[in-house]
């Protein structure tokens, strides 16, 4: 059966951001998971290290959340939200907007990350059109930037591969600085921070007329490499955008529901947003649900009659499905009965220290983490910063052999993204980064 299985995955199945031939090479075929770990058909356990995809909050098989999807099948599985609504997004609604900024007063659903910034970069581009001023059309991305893979999100996106190869689809839009303090001239944090919001202002200065919005990940650049933003520098793209009249997208997908050690990362700034992206663990990692969340001056932009056609145009089948919704409702509970942000702030704490364990590691160049959100760049040449060539694939490699160790992740290029399930305890925790550890040498050390 194992086999007749794996044959079957190689013949009918095309999987995301997958080189095919690779998993033809090293197919992997999950049957179960139980609290951190999952389990493959063969039977062997394997650490979620990367919380499948940066989602997992309580673990598989949380029977508080099995149980809520449960309760909800027996009243309905879905109805639709286009001109009507149900009991779980109405009440889900609600819970959000008493956890998020408090600016954020209205919630809009949909069912990825993508999507949900999709619809922030519609909302903006369509508010300025119905108060009266359709010349504000462009949008601002962040170099290095990641908000999805849709065709408006990789618009705003920077990663240059993604651009390279569907960049004719793409509508431009203009591009600023990052503090990537770790590959910069000064390698001084400030200095950075301050250069890269100078090239912001001037930019601002010069085409703000003609600016929707900015669209910004929160506190960490996730597909970038975990590139951690320094102090001061988001907070101060908030006020560069207040005094320029330009809408702040704030992405909060990766980095939303206490990954970073903060409900949202964004409070580490005091930062309000205009409009706000999240998605990923506001299920606890059990369904597609994702929400845009928006000002209510914004929301009043376009509420009027009908036929002044400034209603949103946009909705997909599955919006606000009520057995995501229902499981959502269940995780906020939990985050506020089991405290987790606050334990993922302490316990945060201690893995900073457990890391430091691979900083003397011959090709470990830098170390980036907020909260359970971290990086580790290898590097060719410690003491030049030299990368490996693209070709070596040493990050790949090294996730296979933390595979062969019992434990997943996915790494960007050659950073090593760690980023387990929020309830994994300082043992597991200790486990995972001794994994990690061994594999780096064992890959790097020949």
């Amino acid at each position: 059966m194992t086999q007749e299985l794996i044959e079957k995955s190689k013949k009918y199945l095309w999987l995301p951001f997958t080189q095919m031939k690779d998993y033809d090479e090293n197919p992997l075929i999950i049957e179960s998971g139980e609290g951190i770990k999952v389990k493959d058909i063969d039977g062997k356990e394997y650490f979620d290290g990367f919380s499948s995809v940066w989602l997992n909050v309580h673990g598989h098989r949380k029977k508080e959340l099995d149980d809520a999807i449960k309760k909800q099948l027996d009243k309905i599985a879905h109805s639709t939200l286009l001109g009507m609504t149900n009991i779980p997004a109405t009440e889900l609604a609600e819970k959000l907007v008493e956890i998020t900024p408090e600016n954020l007063t209205k919630v809009f659903y949909s069912d990825s990350g993508a999507e949900a910034m999709e619809i922030a970069l519609k909302m903006a581009f369509q508010y300025w059109k119905n108060i009266g001023k359709p010349e504000k059309q462009k949008f601002i991305s962040m170099q290095n930037g990641y908000h999805g893979d849709t065709i408006g999100a990789v618009s705003v996106g920077s990663i240059e591969l993604f651009h390279h190869v569907y960049g004719p689809l793409m509508f431009e839009s203009y591009n600023s600085p990052i503090p990537y303090v770790y590959r910069s001239e000064s390698g001084d944090s400030a200095i950075c921070r301050d250069n890269c919001l100078k090239q912001l202002e001037q930019l601002l200065i010069e085409q703000h007329e003609t600016i929707a919005a900015l669209s910004i990940e929160s506190m960490v650049q996730g597909a970038a490499g975990m590139i951690v933003m320094p102090e001061g520098f988001l907070s101060s793209v908030r006020e560069l955008c207040t005094k320029y009249d330009v809408l702040m997208i704030v992405d909060e997908v990766a980095t939303g529901f206490g990954r970073t050690g903060k409900m949202f990362a964004c409070e580490y700034e005091g930062v309000q947003p205009d409009l706000m992206a999240a998605g990923k663990g506001i299920t606890g990692g059990y369904s597609p649900i994702a929400v845009t969340f928006t000002t209510e001056e914004i929301y009043q932009a376009f509420y009027d009659d009908y036929q002044t056609l400034k209603t949103f145009f946009h909705g997909h089948s599955y919006t606000g499905n009520q057995l995501g919704c229902a499981v959502a409702i269940e995780n906020i509970r939990l985050f506020e009965q089991d405290q987790i942000v606050t334990q993922v702030s302490k316990k945060a704490e201690q893995l900073h220290e457990l890391l430091q364990e691979l900083k003397d590691m011959s090709h470990v160049g830098d170390i980036r983490q907020l909260g359970f959100m971290c990086g580790i760049e290898l590097v060719k040449s410690k003491e030049t910063k030299e990368s490996f060539p693209m070709q070596a694939r040493v990050g790949y490699k090294v996730s296979l052999k933390m595979r062969e160790l019992g434990m997943l992740t996915r790494p960007m290029g050659d950073v090593v993204v760690f980023m387990p399930p929020l309830v994994s305890t300082m043992e597991d925790l200790k486990a995972m980064v001794n994994i990690m550890k061994q594999a780096i040498h064992e890959v790097t050390v020949q």
